[in-house]
Protein backbone atom coordinates (compact mmCIF):
# COMPACT_ATOMS: atom_id res chain seq x y z
CA UNK A 1 0.00 0.00 0.00
CA UNK A 2 1.49 3.68 -1.02
CA UNK A 3 0.94 5.81 1.48
CA UNK A 4 0.94 9.89 0.32
CA UNK A 5 1.36 12.65 2.79
CA UNK A 6 -0.88 15.81 2.86
CA UNK A 7 0.89 18.82 1.30
CA UNK A 8 2.20 21.29 3.25
CA UNK A 9 3.16 24.85 3.61
CA UNK A 10 5.21 26.57 6.00
CA UNK A 11 5.95 30.37 6.68
CA UNK A 12 9.65 31.18 6.38
CA UNK A 13 10.61 34.01 8.88
CA UNK A 14 12.76 34.88 11.79
CA UNK A 15 10.83 35.89 14.53
CA UNK A 16 7.08 34.45 13.48
CA UNK A 17 5.27 33.59 16.27
CA UNK A 18 2.70 36.28 15.53
CA UNK A 19 1.91 35.65 12.17
CA UNK A 20 -2.25 35.37 11.22
CA UNK A 21 -0.78 33.05 7.96
CA UNK A 22 -2.01 29.93 9.83
CA UNK A 23 -5.08 31.33 11.03
CA UNK A 24 -5.98 31.99 7.31
CA UNK A 25 -4.50 29.10 5.70
CA UNK A 26 -6.06 26.51 8.33
CA UNK A 27 -9.44 28.52 7.57
CA UNK A 28 -9.05 27.57 3.78
CA UNK A 29 -8.41 23.98 4.03
CA UNK A 30 -11.05 23.48 6.43
CA UNK A 31 -13.90 25.01 4.40
CA UNK A 32 -12.67 23.47 1.31
CA UNK A 33 -11.86 20.25 2.46
CA UNK A 34 -8.66 19.79 1.82
CA UNK A 35 -5.93 17.66 3.53
CA UNK A 36 -3.23 19.72 4.18
CA UNK A 37 -0.98 21.83 6.76
CA UNK A 38 0.76 24.99 6.81
CA UNK A 39 3.07 25.63 9.73
CA UNK A 40 5.17 28.08 11.39
CA UNK A 41 9.41 27.63 9.94
CA UNK A 42 11.43 30.48 12.70
CA UNK A 43 14.52 30.24 10.58
CA UNK A 44 17.57 32.48 11.73
CA UNK A 45 19.46 34.50 8.49
CA UNK A 46 22.42 31.80 9.03
CA UNK A 47 19.90 28.97 8.00
CA UNK A 48 18.03 30.67 5.55
CA UNK A 49 20.01 29.14 2.39
CA UNK A 50 20.10 25.56 3.65
CA UNK A 51 16.21 25.87 4.29
CA UNK A 52 15.28 27.23 1.32
CA UNK A 53 17.12 24.62 -0.94
CA UNK A 54 16.22 21.68 0.93
CA UNK A 55 12.54 22.89 1.35
CA UNK A 56 10.93 20.06 -0.81
CA UNK A 57 12.99 17.67 1.15
CA UNK A 58 11.92 18.87 4.83
CA UNK A 59 8.53 17.95 2.79
CA UNK A 60 6.68 21.44 1.87
CA UNK A 61 5.07 22.42 -1.32
CA UNK A 62 6.32 26.06 -1.11
CA UNK A 63 6.49 28.15 1.52
CA UNK A 64 5.37 31.74 2.73
CA UNK A 65 8.67 34.48 3.38
CA UNK A 66 8.49 37.00 5.80
CA UNK A 67 10.58 39.69 7.60
CA UNK A 68 13.60 39.51 6.43
CA UNK A 69 14.12 36.94 4.32
CA UNK A 70 12.14 38.46 1.76
CA UNK A 71 15.12 39.66 0.05
CA UNK A 72 17.63 36.45 0.75
CA UNK A 73 15.00 34.38 -1.09
CA UNK A 74 15.34 36.17 -4.44
CA UNK A 75 18.81 34.44 -4.91
CA UNK A 76 17.99 31.03 -4.01
CA UNK A 77 14.74 30.74 -6.69
CA UNK A 78 13.62 32.25 -9.58
CA UNK A 79 11.98 35.00 -9.50
CA UNK A 80 9.00 36.45 -11.79
CA UNK A 81 8.26 39.66 -12.65
CA UNK A 82 6.60 41.35 -9.75
CA UNK A 83 9.07 39.66 -7.41
CA UNK A 84 12.48 41.25 -9.31
CA UNK A 85 10.33 44.35 -9.54
CA UNK A 86 9.63 44.94 -6.16
CA UNK A 87 12.93 43.78 -5.23
CA UNK A 88 11.58 40.66 -2.34
CA UNK A 89 9.72 37.87 -2.51
CA UNK A 90 6.99 36.73 -0.08
CA UNK A 91 5.46 33.13 -1.99
CA UNK A 92 7.53 30.19 -2.89
CA UNK A 93 6.42 27.17 -4.61
CA UNK A 94 7.39 24.59 -7.49
CA UNK A 95 6.44 24.06 -10.79
CA UNK A 96 8.26 21.44 -12.87
CA UNK A 97 10.75 20.71 -10.31
CA UNK A 98 11.60 24.38 -10.39
CA UNK A 99 11.33 26.60 -6.91
CA UNK A 100 9.82 29.70 -8.22
CA UNK A 101 9.10 33.01 -5.86
CA UNK A 102 6.61 36.12 -6.38
CA UNK A 103 5.31 38.94 -4.43
CA UNK A 104 1.80 38.29 -3.57
CA UNK A 105 1.77 42.06 -1.81
CA UNK A 106 0.73 43.69 -5.31
CA UNK A 107 -2.26 41.41 -6.28
CA UNK A 108 -3.01 41.92 -2.15
CA UNK A 109 -3.63 45.53 -2.62
CA UNK A 110 -5.31 45.12 -6.04
CA UNK A 111 -7.64 42.75 -5.31
CA UNK A 112 -8.53 44.31 -1.89
CA UNK A 113 -8.69 47.48 -3.63
CA UNK A 114 -10.81 46.02 -6.12
CA UNK A 115 -13.44 44.22 -3.24
CA UNK A 116 -13.64 47.65 -1.71
CA UNK A 117 -13.59 50.36 -4.49
CA UNK A 118 -14.76 48.79 -8.07
CA UNK A 119 -13.20 50.96 -10.45
CA UNK A 120 -10.90 52.56 -8.28
CA UNK A 121 -8.75 52.12 -11.54
CA UNK A 122 -10.44 54.89 -13.48
CA UNK A 123 -8.19 57.37 -11.20
CA UNK A 124 -5.57 59.40 -13.29
CA UNK A 125 -3.59 59.98 -9.84
CA UNK A 126 -2.65 58.75 -7.19
CA UNK A 127 -0.35 59.43 -4.08
CA UNK A 128 1.48 56.82 -2.48
CA UNK A 129 3.29 58.10 1.33
CA UNK A 130 6.27 56.03 1.72
CA UNK A 131 9.06 54.66 -0.03
CA UNK A 132 9.86 51.04 1.17
CA UNK A 133 9.11 47.63 0.60
CA UNK A 134 5.39 47.54 0.54
CA UNK A 135 5.32 51.22 -1.83
CA UNK A 136 7.10 49.25 -4.03
CA UNK A 137 4.73 46.49 -4.58
CA UNK A 138 1.62 49.65 -4.38
CA UNK A 139 3.62 51.00 -7.20
CA UNK A 140 3.89 48.24 -9.65
CA UNK A 141 0.04 47.43 -9.20
CA UNK A 142 -0.64 50.95 -10.05
CA UNK A 143 1.35 51.11 -12.89
CA UNK A 144 0.13 47.66 -14.04
CA UNK A 145 -3.37 49.02 -13.98
CA UNK A 146 -2.47 52.01 -15.81
CA UNK A 147 -2.68 54.50 -13.75
CA UNK A 148 -0.90 57.54 -15.47
CA UNK A 149 0.64 59.76 -12.71
CA UNK A 150 1.79 58.19 -9.28
CA UNK A 151 3.31 60.75 -6.96
CA UNK A 152 5.58 58.97 -4.44
CA UNK A 153 5.88 60.98 -1.21
CA UNK A 154 8.22 60.27 1.68
CA UNK A 155 9.61 62.08 4.21
CA UNK A 156 13.29 61.43 2.96
CA UNK A 157 13.23 62.43 -0.64
CA UNK A 158 16.15 60.52 -1.81
CA UNK A 159 14.49 57.15 -1.64
CA UNK A 160 11.67 58.45 -3.35
CA UNK A 161 13.61 59.52 -5.83
CA UNK A 162 15.11 56.11 -6.16
CA UNK A 163 12.32 54.19 -6.19
CA UNK A 164 10.67 56.81 -9.50
CA UNK A 165 14.00 55.81 -11.21
CA UNK A 166 13.09 52.50 -11.33
CA UNK A 167 9.45 52.46 -12.20
CA UNK A 168 9.92 55.54 -14.88
CA UNK A 169 8.51 58.57 -15.41
CA UNK A 170 4.81 58.22 -14.83
CA UNK A 171 6.40 58.07 -10.86
CA UNK A 172 7.19 61.35 -10.02
CA UNK A 173 9.28 62.02 -6.22
CA UNK A 174 7.49 64.33 -3.86
CA UNK A 175 8.66 66.01 -0.96
CA UNK A 176 6.96 65.15 2.48
CA UNK A 177 6.01 68.96 2.78
CA UNK A 178 4.35 68.87 -1.27
CA UNK A 179 1.74 66.83 -0.41
CA UNK A 180 -1.03 69.06 0.58
CA UNK A 181 -0.28 70.82 -3.32
CA UNK A 182 -0.94 67.20 -4.49
CA UNK A 183 -4.00 66.16 -2.46
CA UNK A 184 -7.06 68.00 -4.31
CA UNK A 185 -5.58 65.85 -7.82
CA UNK A 186 -5.31 62.74 -5.88
CA UNK A 187 -8.45 60.17 -6.89
CA UNK A 188 -6.32 57.43 -4.80
CA UNK A 189 -4.81 58.12 -1.62
CA UNK A 190 -2.34 55.13 -0.34
CA UNK A 191 -0.77 55.04 2.80
CA UNK A 192 2.28 52.89 3.34
CA UNK A 193 4.43 53.85 6.38
CA UNK A 194 3.80 52.81 9.79
CA UNK A 195 2.25 55.88 10.51
CA UNK A 196 -0.64 55.42 12.39
CA UNK A 197 -0.04 52.03 13.52
CA UNK A 198 -0.37 51.35 17.23
CA UNK A 199 2.88 52.31 18.90
CA UNK A 200 4.03 54.82 15.81
CA UNK A 201 3.37 58.60 15.32
CA UNK A 202 0.70 59.72 13.46
CA UNK A 203 0.18 60.66 10.61
CA UNK A 204 -1.01 64.16 9.27
CA UNK A 205 -3.13 64.18 5.91
CA UNK A 206 -5.79 66.88 5.82
CA UNK A 207 -8.14 63.97 3.79
CA UNK A 208 -10.12 67.11 3.35
CA UNK A 209 -8.31 68.05 0.70
CA UNK A 210 -9.10 65.26 -1.47
CA UNK A 211 -11.82 65.33 -4.05
CA UNK A 212 -15.03 64.03 -3.30
CA UNK A 213 -14.23 60.72 -5.66
CA UNK A 214 -11.29 59.81 -4.15
CA UNK A 215 -10.71 56.60 -2.61
CA UNK A 216 -8.07 56.09 0.22
CA UNK A 217 -6.24 53.04 1.39
CA UNK A 218 -4.38 51.98 4.44
CA UNK A 219 -1.84 49.01 4.74
CA UNK A 220 -1.68 49.25 8.16
CA UNK A 221 -3.69 46.99 9.92
CA UNK A 222 -3.44 47.20 13.95
CA UNK A 223 -5.47 49.39 14.40
CA UNK A 224 -8.09 47.42 12.19
CA UNK A 225 -10.00 51.29 11.32
CA UNK A 226 -6.70 53.59 11.47
CA UNK A 227 -6.99 57.32 11.97
CA UNK A 228 -6.78 58.15 8.27
CA UNK A 229 -9.70 55.91 7.36
CA UNK A 230 -11.89 57.19 10.05
CA UNK A 231 -11.04 60.55 8.57
CA UNK A 232 -11.99 59.35 5.13
CA UNK A 233 -15.36 57.34 6.23
CA UNK A 234 -16.30 60.88 8.06
CA UNK A 235 -15.91 62.44 4.48
CA UNK A 236 -18.19 59.78 2.91
CA UNK A 237 -15.06 58.38 0.79
CA UNK A 238 -14.48 55.02 -0.32
CA UNK A 239 -11.79 53.19 1.87
CA UNK A 240 -9.92 50.38 1.39
CA UNK A 241 -7.92 48.65 4.86
CA UNK A 242 -4.67 46.52 5.12
CA UNK A 243 -6.45 44.02 7.06
CA UNK A 244 -8.07 43.55 3.64
CA UNK A 245 -4.81 43.55 1.84
CA UNK A 246 -3.74 40.60 4.56
CA UNK A 247 -6.14 38.42 3.39
CA UNK A 248 -6.16 39.10 -0.71
CA UNK A 249 -2.54 38.80 -0.21
CA UNK A 250 -2.82 34.79 0.72
CA UNK A 251 -4.81 33.86 -2.10
CA UNK A 252 -2.30 33.06 -4.66
CA UNK A 253 -0.13 31.52 -2.57
CA UNK A 254 -2.45 28.61 -1.01
CA UNK A 255 -3.71 28.07 -4.66
CA UNK A 256 0.13 27.54 -6.05
CA UNK A 257 0.24 24.68 -3.39
CA UNK A 258 -3.28 23.00 -2.73
CA UNK A 259 -4.49 23.54 -6.27
CA UNK A 260 -7.79 25.49 -5.50
CA UNK A 261 -8.19 29.13 -5.25
CA UNK A 262 -9.89 30.13 -1.81
CA UNK A 263 -12.32 33.04 -1.22
CA UNK A 264 -12.11 36.20 1.14
CA UNK A 265 -15.38 35.93 3.14
CA UNK A 266 -17.03 38.15 5.57
CA UNK A 267 -16.09 34.96 7.93
CA UNK A 268 -12.51 34.48 7.59
CA UNK A 269 -12.25 38.24 8.19
CA UNK A 270 -14.23 37.96 11.23
CA UNK A 271 -12.31 35.07 12.56
CA UNK A 272 -8.95 36.93 11.59
CA UNK A 273 -10.54 40.45 13.02
CA UNK A 274 -11.23 38.96 16.74
CA UNK A 275 -7.75 37.18 16.59
CA UNK A 276 -6.12 40.84 16.47
CA UNK A 277 -8.37 42.25 18.51
CA UNK A 278 -7.82 39.74 21.62
CA UNK A 279 -5.95 41.25 24.48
Amino acid sequence: MVVTKAPAACLIGWPAAHSRSPLIHHYWLRTLGIEGGYVIEAVPPDDLRDFVLRLSLRGFVGANVTIPHKVGVLELSTPDARAKAVGAANTLWFEDGELRSTNTDVEGFLGNLDASAPLWDKAGEALVLGAGGAARAVVFGLRERGVKRIHLANRTLAHAEALARQFGPNVQPLPWDGINDVLPRAKLLVNTTSLGMHGQGPLEVDVARLPQEAVVADLVYVPLVTPLLAAAAARGLRTADGLGMLLHQAVRGFELWFGRRPEVTAELRALVEADLTKT
